[in-house]
């Protein structure tokens, strides 16, 4: 699990439960803490950003880092989804981490062992200049910790070609599923296999840029990446 050192607050607050951020499908599995809700947003690797533009919803992947209650993303000058997140009309975003595969004796109680998280908040474009380094830096260091100090900092003409929307939390739940499956009772007879298998995603061994320098050696954070 991946928490930046600016991100380890302790306690924090849980979110109200509103109509907008209710569990409502098995309520049992939501949780509205931000001791749950900011270890997973921390642990995921991408995020899906939702929101309508006329009339039409887009749901688009990109890349995010989180400082406290904010959520930044970036791309380049001419990103519709940077500009529109920035725009301070409602977002929705959304990850989902798997855990398991959970096989049921019934395959209508077959599932996954998940954690998810849905935040809702608006967004504004990050124009202050030493707000917007912090931004980059949490999103990189998001992907691979460590990796802000090891590698060229961003120069003033990609700073220029980049927009930054911070997205404040106003509020967010997270679903979680974990155990076994739960099956019919009548079912737990049949002579079919049931239980979980483990799923995690790793990472494999580095492969060397092609033009990598004679003598350059792995750096710590792809060591522990890879690890």
């Amino acid at each position: 699990m991946r928490v930046p050192l600016q991100n380890k607050v302790q306690p924090m607050k849980d979110f109200p439960q509103t109509l907008r951020n209710r569990v409502r499908r098995i309520p049992e599995r939501g949780n509205y803490s931000k001791d749950t809700i900011y270890p997973i947003l921390d642990a995921a690797s991408i995020c899906h950003v939702g929101y309508v533009e006329e009339g039409q919803p887009y749901v688009i992947p990109t890349l995010h880092g989180r400082i406290e209650d904010t959520i930044y993303l970036h791309g380049a000058k001419a990103s519709r989804t940077i500009k529109e997140s920035a725009s301070g009309i409602p977002l929705c975003l959304t990850v989902s981490l798997i855990d398991g595969i959970v096989a049921a004796r019934s395959l209508m109680h077959s599932s996954l062992n998940y954690r998810s998280v849905v935040v809702f908040g608006t967004g504004r474009m990050v124009t202050e200049p030493e707000e917007k380094i912090r931004a980059l830096e949490a999103i990189t260091e998001q992907i691979i910790p460590g990796r802000w100090n090891e590698a060229r900092k961003p120069n003033e003409k990609e700073l220029n070609a980049t927009n930054v929307a911070a997205v404040s939390i106003e509020s967010a739940s997270a679903k979680v599923r974990n155990g076994p499956p739960i099956d019919d009772e009548e079912d737990y007879s049949l002579p079919i296999w049931a239980g979980v298998v483990p799923f995690s995603n790793r990472m494999g061994p580095p492969v060397p840029d092609s033009r990598l320098g004679e003598g350059i050696q792995i750096p710590e954070s792809i060591r522990r990446l890879s690890s």
